[in-house]
């Protein structure tokens, strides 16, 4: 079974962008405050009279190191224990996203971004680390490797959070994916911007390289 390409998602994903009447707008900031516009663009896509949203909050946190119950240095997740709080997080138990684990010998948690085109978004923790990843597209899908990872490698840091890399499935081929990382210690709040800004990213990075793939 072949993977979907976040070429799908992105269709999708403006449709769904469109049906709700929303407009595309471009904005110039600075690349520190990148995970900021992330946080208010989410919020700006809501009517004003909404009240403080769970990416304000994160907003918050990210301008005045804000701290909750969970932002211990000495705590470090575990898949398992990171599914069951980002379960008990507004921004995911309710219609934008839905949340499952697949249990295995390395256990991943499964986030499907409705606000996305029901992009997943993959998030594992272990040791010192939590690694969040999505698919682009497949490597057969791009008309010529060498320009592209070189685009790929000069480019890349416009993307807040996060990178790129080429990995191989065992079922599927090489595949490359948008990834984050983050300390195993990090707050909730932290996480839950990371897989918000990683799938805003890849829908991002799917329209800029459409010039590389094949028609």
């Amino acid at each position: 079974m072949t993977k979907k390409s976040s070429a799908e998602y992105q269709r999708e994903y403006r449709k769904r962008l469109r049906e709700l009447g929303l407009v595309k707008k471009e904005v110039w900031v600075l690349p520190e405050n990148g995970k900021l516009l992330t946080a208010y663009e989410k919020d700006l896509r809501k009517p004003q009279e909404h009240t403080e949203t769970e990416f304000q909050v994160n907003a918050k946190d990210i301008g005045t190191g804000g701290t909750n119950m969970n932002d211990n240095a000495a705590h470090r997740w575990t898949t398992e224990s990171l599914f069951s709080a980002l379960k008990e997080r507004p921004a995911f138990n309710n219609d934008s996203c839905s949340i499952e684990i697949i249990d295995g010998l390395d256990s991943t948690i499964v986030i499907s971004m409705h606000h996305y085109g029901d992009l997943p978004v993959f998030l594992t923790a272990g040791g010192d680390q939590i690694l969040a990843e999505a698919v682009l597209f497949s490597l057969k899908d791009v008309a010529d490797t060498a320009k592209f990872n070189e685009y790929v490698l000069r480019t890349h840091k416009f993307l807040p959070l996060s990178t790129i890399s080429l990995e191989t499935d065992i079922d599927h081929g090489d595949y490359y994916y948008m990834f984050g990382a983050l300390s195993a210690s990090s707050s909730i709040n932290e996480i839950v911007l990371e897989v918000e800004t990683l799938a805003e990213n890849t829908i991002q990075a799917t329209e800029a390289f459409q010039a590389f793939l094949k028609k």
